[in-house]
């Protein structure tokens, strides 16, 4: 039951646990990316602009905050983090490239293609893609050989065809083509929830809890992703690119159907926080150990980039 001051309460905790988290992130990429002194360079300096500095790193944030939980141990969390944001990272770079969105900034700054070329973009991004999987097999992540080849396999689901990527060939074939709502929720399930999920999914795995542990946890993953799209939708028709650090309005040119589209601004508002709402009443069993995954939640659909 919320209280009175529950809500300034999360505020601060979730302002605190994010500046925790963006430097830790940061600190632990920079340490795994130092630029060699040879022909390599440019790519190793273009996975550090892509990756260090910028972001919400709301995907670490998510496996730290379902980590506690099951007081789970910090830096182990942290690996599994970094390794989530290194395959969010590469997709963002693959997604800006003039195949793809052909998009000239990313969080505040120049994409990765036009800072660099296309080339080494393409590169860069396969380069995150497969950090992220060295990261997860590394007896430094978790000392069980099981638990590392799970949350391998969780997180190659995650970002494949059942997964970011079949999403993001739904996503491709949308311009032009009419979806309705279910269609449109699919889609947004593979390329936006999936990696949401395995956030969620390699607490769980870490903490070995049994599948039937794990409802709870799939639940929240599930309105949290769905939320967290539509406020991006609602960002793309609403948002200001200064603020948001890329361009808007991008879906609507595209003529892509979006919950916003299909739903209007006002409905799908409605639609997002009642998805929140639903995503806090699946913490049900956990105590405070879940004010930072509620307080989450909360900040999805309250967020202005």
């Amino acid at each position: 039951m919320t209280q009175p001051g529950d809500g300034d309460k999360g505020a601060v905790l979730l302002k605190s646990a994010l500046s925790e988290i963006c430097a830790d992130v940061d600190a632990a990429l920079g340490r795994l990316l130092p630029v060699p002194d040879d022909p390599r360079q440019p790519l190793f300096e273009a996975m550090r602009h892509a990756a260090i500095g910028g972001g919400k790193r709301m995907r670490p944030l998510l496996v730290r905050a379902a980590g506690a939980l099951f007081s789970l141990d910090p830096e182990q969390l942290l690996r599994v983090g970094v390794a989530a944001e290194c395959i969010h990272v590469y997709s963002l770079v693959h997604d800006d490239l003039p195949a793809m969105d052909n998009d000239d900034m990313r969080r505040g700054k120049p994409t990765v293609h036009k800072a660099f070329d296309e080339a080494t973009a393409i590169l860069a991004g396969d380069s995150l893609h497969d950090l992220a999987f060295e990261i997860l097999a590394s007896e430094e992540t978790h000392p069980d050989p099981f638990v590392r080849i799970n949350l391998v396999r969780a997180l190659a689901k995650a970002s494949g065809i059942n997964g970011m990527a079949g999403g993001q060939m739904m996503d491709i074939a949308a311009e032009g083509a009419v979806f309705d709502l279910p269609t449109i929720t699919r889609l947004q399930q593979l390329k936006t929830g999936a990696l949401i999920g395995f956030c969620l999914e390699a607490a769980a795995i870490m903490a070995h809890l049994p599948p039937e542990a794990r409802t709870g946890l799939h639940g929240y993953a599930h309105d949290l992703g769905l939320a967290f799209q539509i406020a991006d939708d609602l960002l793309d028709i609403e948002g200001d690119a200064a603020v948001t650090g890329k361009a808007v309005g991008k879906d609507a040119q595209a003529g892509k159907q979006t919950f916003v589209s299909l739903l209007g601004a006002d409905r799908a508002r409605e639609q997002a926080r009642m998805l929140v709402n639903q995503a806090k009443a699946h913490l049900h069993e956990h105590d405070e150990r879940a004010d930072l995954l509620r307080a989450i939640a909360d900040y999805v659909i309250e967020r202005d980039h």
